[in-house]
């Protein structure tokens, strides 16, 4: 059985649309979501309604948990303190238009969802804020997936869809024992472990506008990920009307992150 994944809504409602109206062209029954359902686009209500409306299962992303606790719960990195200060800004807006029963249910989303070895998770199974980047680290990558009990972990946060194979891993441990030489040392051999990215549905930031999500084939174990065109300039309009940051609109049109020269090089966001 097909089984799509989609993350990273953004409150961009004509993305969503598109991409459900994709999904239900494939014949496709079930869904997940990897959260982040709002911040940046300007229909937040909309979108979180349309979710709940599908009863689509869903995790709760960076975005949903900072709109529930505060700005404070984020461990996030800002390229510059212009970009920190549109994200607060956004944070501000949506918090501000989010109905109280829309914030109830962003503060219920549990942090991971499992489907027998599936793990689905926002950012890592560590924590929402985490980036697990294509090229991190492979014995980090695959600490991640074993440690959390899966062999197919499905995440988003980076907007950059991927699929990424990790084999022939391999943990060795060397134990000194007082008085005793050689050390005992023991090795274990992992099996086969993948790391699936959705990419994102509101906002791509993956080279072109086109939104993301995988489909994965439950009896095969096949993934495939699909881009969606959809009415961009719709999206880029409600951004502008809503008087949210123009660069939301500019990076929207454009697919990718967008920061200008940091005022202080140096600058981490440490809110």
């Amino acid at each position: 059985m097909a089984h799509a994944v989609i993350s990273c809504l953004h409150a961009n409602l004509a993305a969503f649309e598109a991409v459900l109206d994709d999904i239900d062209q494939q014949g496709i029954n079930t869904v997940t979501c990897l959260g982040d359902l709002v911040g940046y686009g300007p229909q937040p209500n909309e979108v979180v309604d349309l979710l709940r409306q599908r009863s689509i299962p869903t995790c709760q992303g960076c975005w949903d948990e900072d709109i529930v606790d505060g700005l404070n719960s984020c461990e996030c990195s800002y390229p510059s303190q212009l970009a920190e200060r549109r994200g607060h800004h956004a944070h501000h807006w949506t918090a501000s238009r989010l109905t109280e029963d829309n914030k109830a249910f962003l503060a219920e989303l549990p942090l991971t969802l499992r489907k027998d070895k599936l793990l689905f998770v926002h950012g890592s199974p560590n924590s929402q804020h985490e980036y697990l980047l294509p090229d991190m680290n492979a014995f980090a990558a695959l600490e991640r997936v074993e440690t959390a009990g899966a062999e197919t972990l499905f995440c988003g946060h980076t907007h950059q869809p991927y699929v990424r194979v990790l084999t022939g891993g391999s943990i060795r441990v060397s134990v000194q024992q007082r008085g005793v030489q050689p050390s005992n040392e023991q090795e274990m051999t992992l099996p086969l472990r993948r790391i699936v990215n959705a990419g994102s549905v509101g906002e791509p930031r993956h080279g072109n506008t086109n939104a993301t999500y995988v489909i994965h084939d439950d009896r095969t174990g096949e993934v495939s990920i699909r881009e969606v065109n959809y009415d961009v300039a719709k999206t880029c309009r409600a951004i502008l009307d809503a008087g949210l940051p123009e660069v939301f609109a500019w990076r929207l049109s454009h697919g990718f992150e967008y920061a200008e020269r940091a005022e202080d090089a140096s600058h981490v966001c440490e809110r």
